[in-house]
């Protein structure tokens, strides 16, 4: 991993330009007091009302069992944490502990910035959590970060509706293959006055559509970033597309899915679904807490895998884990990974992932039978576990501007009809490709 090279002026004008401010409390890393005893800042971008007391509930666990490495517990939110990252690391004024996720370890291990772990982790934690997992951390060998929470992509879908169109119910083990699922969508859909669908199959929320059409390409044997004489190349060929083609023949042409979803995030398309306007409505997983706390009474759901690949990992989903990181400037790096240990054990895990509706890295936390429950979809969510493997996207320098300035519009403009599939390959392997160069010269 290279030398960190500082660019603290332009971290702060960016901060300045921004009108950006690091999270309140956080006032520099650990500190030690007169009698030796070390204080340690977590930052957590917990968010969730139970989530966040599960954190707090564990730092104070930690705590009462060491005084002398005491955790304060620093809150941030996700919006904007990368640049108030960068603008904490330039400034010297980075937390010990971090709570990010994998997409965004990328510039900051190759820029210095986060202490590499492989040296300093438990074997007992390594072994805890599947070598899958720690592929999405690792980068040039080094470790920069634990995954310790995960996300699948799932059909959530009106399990009334879908026993009345007389489809095949999918299971984890049996999953609908892409084919399946796009005759299933015909079956759900139901055509009201001059053919127009009053109910559709499946509603595609696509106000941010770059992450899920880049991993749920993995089914098909896609990856769209590949490595090529120690550079990432961006493609855009039959198995990268495949989905995307699904995706765009259901809104532009059999009519299964509505084009009014597109600018909607996820949960914008649950009074749609409650109402029995869309069949099924693809989510992330910790979406089941909206379903279940917004729900009407009465109304029944189920939780169903994504459609597979014919190919071998037909199953296969990319994700991107929260992971908890130590910054490279921390005095007290081995203390912090004690800690970061603490969090990420079994049972500990387990309790991190209920709060926040997700499944957790730690294989024997995949066991914990709060977890283990048809209730809520959370079996469904287990037995994809070991189907998720790292996001293409991970590892690659310049992703972020290749999403936000290319990816998103392009695939919203396909999404919607108005350019062609040459087109989207076009942009997202012409125009992408003059971005990530710019990253690895």
């Amino acid at each position: 991993m290279r030398t960190r090279t500082r660019i603290r002026t332009a971290a702060v004008a960016l901060a300045a330009a921004a009108g950006l401010t690091f999270v309140t409390g956080c006032g520099g890393g650990s500190s030690d007091d007169s009698s030796g005893h070390v204080t340690l800042e977590f930052l957590s971008l917990a968010w969730q009302k139970d989530s966040v007391a599960a954190n707090k509930a564990l730092v104070k666990e930690w705590n009462a069992a060491h005084p002398d490495v005491q955790v304060k517990y620093v809150q941030g939110s996700w919006d904007g944490i990368h640049d108030q990252l960068l603008t904490s690391f330039e400034g010297g004024q980075a937390p010990d502990i971090i709570h990010d996720d994998a997409s965004d370890l990328t510039d900051f291990a190759y820029g210095g910035y986060l202490a590499d772990l492989r040296d300093e982790l438990p074997k007992s934690l390594k072994q805890d959590i599947p070598q899958q997992s720690w592929d999405m951390t690792t980068f040039d060998k080094g470790v920069y970060g634990v995954p310790f929470l995960q996300e699948p992509r799932v059909l959530v879908a009106n399990t009334e509706l879908l026993t009345a169109s007389g489809v095949r119910i999918p299971t984890a083990a049996h999953p609908w293959s892409w084919p399946e699922f796009e005759q299933a969508a015909k079956k759900l859909t139901v055509r009201g006055t001059g053919g127009r669908p009053r109910q559709y199959g499946v509603a595609w929320s696509m106000k941010e559509p770059v992450s899920q059409s880049v991993n749920s390409a993995v089914s098909t044997g896609g990856t769209i970033f590949k490595r090529v004489d120690g550079k990432n190349k961006v493609t855009f060929d039959a198995a990268d597309s495949a989905v995307s083609q699904v995706i765009n023949r259901q809104i532009n042409e059999t009519h299964t899915a509505p084009k009014s979803s597109l600018g909607m995030a996820g949960s914008d398309t649950l009074p749609g679904f409650f109402a029995g306007k869309y069949a099924m409505v693809p989510l992330n997983f910790s979406y089941r807490q909206q379903v279940e706390q917004q729900a009407p009474k009465g109304f029944d759901w189920t939780v169903l895998p994504m459609p597979a690949g014919s190919g071998p990992h037909g199953q296969a989903q990319g994700v991107v884990p929260q992971t908890l990181s130590v910054s490279q400037d921390s005095q007290h790096k081995q203390a912090a990974v004690d800690f970061i240990s603490f969090l990420t054990q079994g049972k500990n895990a387990a309790r991190l992932a209920l709060g926040d509706w997700l499944l957790p890295n730690s294989s024997s936390a995949l066991k914990d039978p709060a977890l283990n429950t048809t209730e809520n979809g959370w079996r469904t969510g287990i037995q994809l576990a070991g189907d998720l493997v790292p996001s293409p996207v991970l590892g690659v320098r310049g992703y972020a501007e290749w999403k936000d300035k290319i990816a998103t519009p392009a695939f919203q403009e396909y999404y919607n009809g108005s350019i062609g599939l040459d087109s989207l390959r076009g942009k997202l392997a012409g125009d992408g490709q003059r971005v990530l160069d710019r990253y690895q010269r």
